[in-house]
């Protein structure tokens, strides 16, 4: 399911709370702290706020230390959850939102530990404390730290029913199969909620930067090309509806096999099928060096006699893509990592 943000233009994004009294808290609260957006206007007044601000006109704050009085209602895989803007203490279990809040300067709270990328978060914030695995809640910790929001993905998504009775809980799940949209709604609403509408959009327009050069090379027919992963000794393939297909639906590299199996591990395929798909590109994801396994690599499993005969393989054009696109896919960083290889691949293609 797509992540939307109800309200737009006509439909105003923030509730202002009806009672005077907690307005007057609100106005005098930003009194004696005395802080400010670094694009705020210093000399304007504190009631002199629109009644209803869009996300794209909110105030952009420098972390989300104390949560806001003004509300945003976001609609998530669960419906519509309404929230307080920059909710404090924040946890996180979902490693693309840790990407998307990292790029954002978001402060988090609570994270999984153990996790092996190193761009889930921002270094300008203090480090979270551990609250279980990206599978497994630390209930414990989490009651310790009562949270003021719990933000899920794919991964915890079974465990939101047991989130949602600590904290307000948010299933953000990326449509797989409309990946680029979903992420791009995902980022314009962690902007809203943490008033940095302003940065979420300057990061969507180095996505979007990165996607148009790299389709410009992509579209000049170098070719089809075929999505691996690779784990262990065991290969599947991915299509144009799963969480790779933005290789196929948003730069266009035609499909080497357009009947593809929709699953959400991949279609098992054996050395005989790449042989047969002769795919121009192979695009391999290492599912064992993503999750810190040993053992033989995905370059070591492919190099195969029958995968030696595709035109990927003896044309050199072969695309390793981020641990990131495996632990990540649809965040910030791997967005960005993923478009550079493959541009760098094309534009370096015989």
């Amino acid at each position: 399911m797509s992540i939307i943000l109800l309200p737009n233009r006509s439909t105003p994004f923030f509730k202002r709370p009806l009672l005077t009294a907690m307005v007057t808290a609100l106005v005098a609260t930003i009194s004696v702290t005395g802080c400010s957006s670094p694009e705020s206007n210093d000399s304007e007044p504190a009631d002199a706020k629109t009644e209803n601000p869009t996300a794209d006109e909110s105030q952009n704050v420098a972390n989300n230390d104390a949560v806001s009085a003004e509300k945003i209602m976001v609609n998530t895989v669960k419906g519509d959850v309404e929230l307080a803007m920059n909710p404090s203490p924040l946890v996180v279990y979902d490693m693309t939102l840790m990407q998307d809040l990292a790029a954002l300067d978001v402060a988090v709270d609570g994270m999984p530990g153990g996790l092996l990328l190193k761009n889930l978060h921002s270094e300008t914030q203090p480090d979270p404390k551990s609250v279980g695995t990206v599978f497994e809640p630390d209930l414990e910790a989490l009651n310790a730290m009562q949270p003021q929001a719990i933000l899920v993905g794919s991964r915890m998504a079974e465990k939101y029913d047991e989130l949602s009775s600590i904290a307000p809980t948010l299933d953000m799940s990326i449509d797989t199969a409309n990946i680029y949209e979903s992420s791009k709604q995902r980022l314009h609403d962690l902007g809203a909620l943490f008033g940095k509408s302003d940065q979420a959009a300057k990061l969507q327009q180095n996505i979007d930067g990165l996607i148009t050069e790299t389709k410009s090379l992509t579209k000049e027919n170098k070719g089809t090309g075929l999505v691996v992963m690779v784990n262990g000794n065991k290969m599947s393939a991915y299509g144009d509806k799963s969480r790779y297909g933005f290789i196929h639906t948003v730069l266009g590299v035609p499909m080497a096999d357009d009947k593809i199996a929709d699953a959400p591990h991949g279609q098992p395929i054996s050395f005989e099928y790449i042989q047969k798909a002769n795919p121009d590109w192979l695009f391999v994801i290492d599912r064992s060096a993503a999750i810190g396994e040993d053992g033989i690599g995905a370059k070591a499993v492919l190099d195969n006699p029958l995968v030696a005969q595709s035109n990927a393989w003896s044309k050199q054009q072969v695309v390793y893509l981020s641990p990131d696109s495996y632990l990540a896919f649809g965040g910030y960083y791997q967005w960005m990592q993923d478009l550079t290889t493959i541009k760098d691949a094309f534009t370096n293609a015989k």
